[in-house]
């Protein structure tokens, strides 16, 4: 009988049989489990992704409208300057107008007139 058909050989033969069997086993279930957890990462990662893009979009339908609301502000304030600027320019020209036709413009003091166009301004 040759050393390699001897009882202890086949014992030999049988364990490296069971390691390589065993170690097959575990990579079969390491791989299994890996691939289980790429497919619910991904999944995790795609909803994280697709809620990301949600909030981007709500945040710039936000500020959208609040930039339009500041417009719409901005343009109302302007219109009340305008307004506003354009009364002072009246005031200013009725006062030149006044003061023009004040028969006491060449006093050194201030007419009751003259005093009256100023308090206007105030």
């Amino acid at each position: 009988m040759s050393i390699l058909l001897s009882k202890p050989a086949l014992y030999v033969y049988s364990a490296i049989a069971a390691v390589l069997l065993l170690w097959a086993a575990h990579t079969h279930v390491y791989n299994s489990g890996y691939e289980a957890a790429e497919l619910y990462y991904k999944a995790e990662i795609a909803a994280t992704a697709a809620a990301l893009a949600e909030a981007d979009a709500n945040e710039q339908r936000r500020q959208t409208i609040a930039n339009n609301a500041a417009k719409k502000r901005e343009a109302e304030a302007l219109a009340e300057i305008a307004a506003r600027e354009q009364e002072i320019t009246e005031l200013r020209k009725e006062l030149r107008r006044e003061a023009q036709q004040d028969p006491d413009a060449g006093r050194t003091a201030l007419g009751s007139g003259s005093v009256q166009r100023i308090n206007k301004i105030r």
